[in-house]
């Protein structure tokens, strides 16, 4: 089995294009709701959080994510710290869930594969690109926030082309170019070179 990452700046389109192959009968392990998830089910992380955080960081067991986000963006080392915690956790979970799957691929969609240096964990890493104007104007209305907060999320994160530039396969999602048939023609791709990974008799 190929075990594929799927990544792409804030606001680029990844769950979009992860509902897709989600219909193409592929599993999808999404990084950002397992982190969430985490937060609130590991007991050390929990811990941790309300050691570097305080208690305020959850309320009545759930995470204060209001709380949290008014410090790590406003606190670049806080964003860095709350990241090294998290992110060791996400990605071993990650890699015990692609395990447990049966598929000719799987795919694990994460913001950061390329920032938290995880991409030599994937066969192969599928890039969603869209224009900055494009993903400012969807996280805005996705997030119910202002244009600053989104601006600063993205400086925060890889330049776009750079990213892409290092993705096996790239996906335009710039409401020109239909993205379906090109999740589907990357789908295909990737089923062949699962084949042709398998031993033959």
């Amino acid at each position: 089995m190929l075990n594929v990452g799927l990544t792409g700046g804030i606001g680029s389109g990844k769950t979009i294009a992860s509902k897709i192959f989600e219909v193409l009968g592929i599993p999808v392990y999404q990084a950002d709701i397992a982190a969430k998830s985490l937060m609130e089910s590991n007991p050390i992380l929990k811990n941790q959080l309300i050691e570097h955080f305080s208690e305020n960081a959850f309320v009545d067991g759930k995470l204060n994510r209001k709380y949290i986000a008014d410090i790590i963006f406003n606190d670049k080392e806080k964003l860095h710290l709350i990241n090294s915690l998290v992110h060791p956790y996400t990605i071993q979970d990650g890699i015990e869930w692609m395990k447990k799957q049966t598929t000719p691929y799987a795919i694990k969609e994460a913001a950061l594969i390329f920032e938290s240096g995880t991409q030599s964990n994937f066969d192969y890493i599928i890039g969603v690109s869209s224009p900055q104007s494009m993903r400012l104007n969807r996280s805005i209305k996705r997030d119910n926030t202002n244009r600053e907060l989104i601006l600063e999320k993205m400086e925060n994160q890889m330049d776009e082309q750079v990213k892409m530039k290092l993705c096996d396969f790239v996906l335009q999602n710039d409401e020109k170019t239909l993205l379906t048939p090109q999740v589907i023609a990357v789908h295909e791709k990737l089923i062949a070179l699962s084949k042709a990974q398998q031993p033959h008799d």
